[in-house]
């Protein structure tokens, strides 16, 4: 009672002056970014059009989706984990949404209000080193156990050895089963049996040949402060690769080659002393010089990794990378978002999200940058996507990328050929918007790249109702549209997991 006071308190006296925009509940959960109950399985949903007969399986995609209303600062970055998932068989449809069942969820959800610091939207100046104190104190009375992780799981979802895992880099991993009526069910926070007692980010890259799993571990407050590892197509772990970097850096996404791993460190940091001069610790820091580090997949340790400065370039998103021998460069396709730190911080200019093209050349150390929509009136701000993931870490010609207009919403999405700069759009159409496009390729040994359907989850906030519609990758043509029981908020990142895959789950 006497902490519960201390912060009710500490929230008043917090709101006594306006929260800036990207803390500001009313802002961040406005129209579909306000969140929704769970929803369990409901079958036979209405189709317009056909559902193409390769779709079979399960389309899973997660999303921030506070539990509770939030008291003070929030950002949309902040909700508990929720996975929606339309599962198709021979045809028909069924949908259902659940909370993944994060340690964090399940102590506030008993103790019937939200005690876990918010990490951006209410870690800032101090208030939010007062609020890091209040939870603390909770833990030392044993009111709350701090001990088995405090992430939200919320962003990244991928299938690998068997398990669906949900995730936020903030914490380990979720492993969440799709049961057989097309529910989803938490089964534990995984460890990789006892291999893994770090965070791991939310954009592990599977590689389509080998089957093995790469990721990054970051920390914000102690030495190593970047950590690189692999797995085997079975789940045997590899000994940590510390990464030498000269403080804590937001890292968010990375990229794989056939041999390599391109690992950002870029502009975007993390200075928890901002926060004892009232400011947040997430710092675009104009000081610093972008680069980008190359290290062989299978190093034993980083004492070979070769850095190529990219001035001024920070990319939330990786969406591909891939050698060129004959030139001795690497290519790595994202996008460059400026100013880096908006979606963090608020500011003043407008933001800017331009498909890139970045070579780096590793014997060199030198590096050429451009945009790959060459046409100045074509461009447009392009983030959430992914290219064909049979071709992950090889030479890709097509992109399928959100197109992020009017910010943040999605209007749309766009086909991009990388190599002719040729963009073709899809547009959901009036006042519909989406989020992030998923690519199922038609199968691994297509030779049509582009041979597949395009998923998006999209909310006509006309009618307020949601739907799922499949578009033909190659024409760009809507195949079906499916009618949903719930509304879909706009979310992060999902994936696809194929009816065989589903059958074979641990």
């Amino acid at each position: 009672m006497a902490l519960n006071a201390i912060e009710n308190a500490l929230t008043q006296h917090e709101l006594q002056n306006p929260l800036p925009k990207t803390a500001d509940p009313a802002t961040q959960l406005a129209g579909n970014f306000s969140p929704v109950p769970e929803h369990p399985p409901e079958h036979k949903l209405p189709i317009t059009g056909k559902i193409p007969n390769s779709i079979q399986g399960v389309y899973v995609r997660n999303g921030a989706n506070p539990l509770f209303e939030p008291t003070a600062g929030h950002h949309f970055f902040d909700g508990d984990g929720m996975i929606h998932a339309v599962k198709f068989s021979n045809g028909a449809v069924s949908y259902s949404c659940r909370f993944t069942e994060t340690e964090r969820l399940i102590q506030e959800r008993d103790l019937g209000r939200p005690v876990f610091p918010k990490a951006i939207g209410e870690l800032h100046g101090h208030s939010g080193i007062a609020r890091l104190m209040l939870f603390y104190a909770r833990g030392l009375f044993n009111l709350i156990d701090h001990g088995n992780g405090t992430g939200v799981a919320n962003a990244g979802l991928i299938y690998f050895n068997n398990r669906l895992l949900a995730m936020s880099e903030d914490d380990l991993p979720y492993h969440v089963r799709v049961t057989k009526n097309g529910d989803l069910k938490t089964m534990e926070r995984f460890n990789f049996n006892g291999q893994l007692n770090s965070t791991m980010i939310a954009h592990p890259k599977l590689d389509p040949v080998s089957g093995e799993l790469f990721a990054l571990s970051y920390d914000v407050i102690q030495k190593p402060f970047l950590k690189y590892f692999r797995f085997s197509k079975t789940g045997e772990k590899s000994t940590d690769v510390d990464i030498p970097v000269s403080g804590p850096t937001m890292m968010h996404d990375f990229a794989i080659t056939e041999n390599f791993v391109i690992v950002p460190d870029q502009q975007v940091v993390f200075k928890m002393s901002e926060m004892i001069r009232g400011g947040s610790p997430v710092v675009y820091d104009k000081n610093k010089v972008s680069r980008f580090g190359v290290l062989d997949k299978y190093a034993k340790d980083s004492s070979e990794m070769k850095w190529v400065e990219v001035p001024d370039c920070f990319c939330f998103h990786l969406w591909n990378a891939w050698e060129e021998p004959e030139t001795d460069e690497i290519v790595v396709i994202g996008s460059c978002m400026t100013p880096p730190d908006s979606i963090f911080n608020e500011c003043d200019e407008n933001l800017k999200s331009v498909l890139s093209e970045i070579r780096l050349n590793p014997k060199t150390g030198e590096s050429r940058r451009k945009p790959i929509i060459s046409d100045e009136g074509e461009q447009v701000n392009l983030e959430a996507g992914m290219v064909n993931r049979n071709k992950l870490g090889r030479k890709t010609q097509y992109a399928y990328l959100a197109i992020a207009e009017p910010w943040p919403k999605v209007s749309g999405f766009a086909k991009v050929d990388l190599f002719s700069g040729e963009v073709m759009k899809f547009m959901y159409g009036d006042d519909k918007y989406g989020g992030e496009p998923l690519f199922i390729p038609n199968g691994a040994d297509t030779n049509q790249e582009d041979e597949g359907y395009i998923l998006a989850f999209v909310h006509d906030e006309k009618a307020w109702r949601s739907e799922l519609q499949i578009v033909n990758a190659m024409t760009m043509k809507l195949e079906a549209t499916i009618e949903l029981p719930s509304r879909v908020p706009y979310g992060f990142h999902g994936t696809f997991i194929t009816a065989n895959d589903l059958e074979n789950q641990a």
